[in-house]
């Protein structure tokens, strides 16, 4: 399969045919120089932990050769690209030298469909086995699940693997009906829950005495980093109210530990049953991860941040600000008193600020210069909140306050550090 093609050319191939999944967060790397792979964007790609922590992976695919013809997929079997194939030992090699080297600290791993998904997944998982238990690598391991993989070769590979990830893709059946029909909702869902309940047994091991010795839990840990998936934004005719009503199912029925949404970037080789783009629509994908920390962070619900009749998310204003707009009336919020779930209300006071609002509470009342310290940002928050009873700016004219929080020339199109 992989023919004369050799080890620095594969890692081009494999690792410019991986940058298209969002699943692990990634970000091109030019890399330090050197001969393999660290000098290619694709290859080394930089994740986020949850604390904020960013960490190298070594992101490539297995194989892009596939039999799925999925329209918005570079790698599908019509496209006219070049193929390739890692072997296992390849992998495992090169794994372990950018480790050695310190280039990355961990391996995100998947692969076109080259044959039935149990053989494809087999690889994945012997190469994870592989550098585990005889190359005794302890880094970071992120293996895809292929679709239609069977219940038990996902707990093999939640064995070997820290986290775990099947991507759901499109929003709808009839939309991958459409354009992926070689894959069905159903069976993506199924592994999802073949996660869940796989998750759930063992940790439900763990609690039992026989697997606790000497103060030690001896059970072995399955994907202790749980799972995630990815859904494209703008190759279907989804809106975002169904996007998101979508992930916060998710989460409540799968617990995943994130969705990430990938802005839909139209091939080089056209296909009739895609929409016609100017570009990839990312404003539209930044709305989404801001109402996605909404979700799971600041405890809004799918129906507080679009409406039955609010299809799309606002582009000018970040989710939140656009719903406190929406209830001017809940407004304003005096600092000293609110309890922490009215915190994460107020724009510009993100879940961190807001702990440590209802820390310092507790020996002294807070100012606004007090609060600016604590990590709020005023410059939004100012509209909605009082301290002992005072305002900066009284909350009396929404379409004002609207104006000058807008994004008019649509910039920040990278997920803002700062707490909204």
């Amino acid at each position: 399969m992989s023919g004369s093609v050799d080890l620095g050319e594969k890692i081009s191939i494999l690792a410019s045919a991986a940058k298209y999944d969002a699943s692990c967060a990634s970000s091109g790397s030019s890399g330090k120089g050197g001969k393999f792979g660290v000098s290619l964007p694709a290859g080394v790609c930089h994740s986020w932990t949850e604390d904020g922590r960013c960490v190298s992976l070594l992101k490539v695919l297995f194989s892009n050769s596939c039999r799925f013809d999925c329209a918005y997929c570079v790698n599908r079997a019509s496209a006219d690209v070049k193929r390739s194939s890692f072997t296992v030992q390849e992998l495992v090699d090169l794994t372990c030298e950018f480790y050695r080297r310190n280039y990355i600290e961990g391996l995100f791993l998947s692969s076109g469909i080259f044959a039935d998904p149990d053989i494809v997944m087999e690889k994945l998982i012997e190469t994870a086995k592989t550098l585990r238990s005889q190359a005794g690598y302890g880094g970071y391991i992120h293996l895809k699940i292929i679709p239609g993989t069977g219940e038990k070769l996902i707990r093999e590979a939640g064995l070997w693997a820290d986290r775990l990830s099947v991507n759901i893709e499109l929003p709808t059946e009839k939309s991958l009906q459409n354009l992926a029909p070689d894959k069905s909702g159903k069976m993506i869902l199924g592994a999802m829950g073949n996660f869940s309940e796989l998750n759930l047994e063992f940790e439900e091991n763990r609690r039992k005495p026989r697997f606790l010795s000497c103060g030690k839990n001896t059970a072995p840990a399955f994907a202790p980093a749980g799972q995630s998936t990815q859904l494209i934004v703008g190759a279907s005719a989804e809106d975002d109210r169904q996007i998101i009503n979508l992930s916060s199912s998710l989460y409540r029925k799968f617990e995943l530990r994130r969705v990430y949404y990938s802005a839909f970037i139209h091939p080089r080789a056209g296909d009739p049953r895609l929409p016609e783009t100017p570009g990839p629509p990312l404003v539209r994908e930044h709305r989404l991860y801001q109402a996605d920390w909404l979700l799971r962070f600041y405890h809004f619900s799918a129906a507080e941040i679009l409406g039955e009749n609010e299809p799309f998310l606002d582009s000018h204003l970040d989710p939140k600000t656009a719903w406190a707009l929406k209830h001017i009336d809940f407004f304003p919020i005096e600092i000293n008193r609110a309890d922490y779930e009215t915190l994460l209300r107020i724009p510009g006071i993100g879940a961190k600020t807001a702990r440590r609002v209802i820390e310092t509470r507790r020996s002294r009342s807070l100012s606004f210069d007090g609060l600016r310290r604590l990590g709020a940002v005023l410059k939004r928050a100012r509209y909605f909140i009082t301290c002992g009873g005072s305002f900066i700016e009284r909350p009396d004219d929404p379409l004002r306050i609207r104006r000058l929080l807008s994004d008019i020339d649509g910039a920040g199109l990278q997920l803002p550090l700062f707490e909204f």
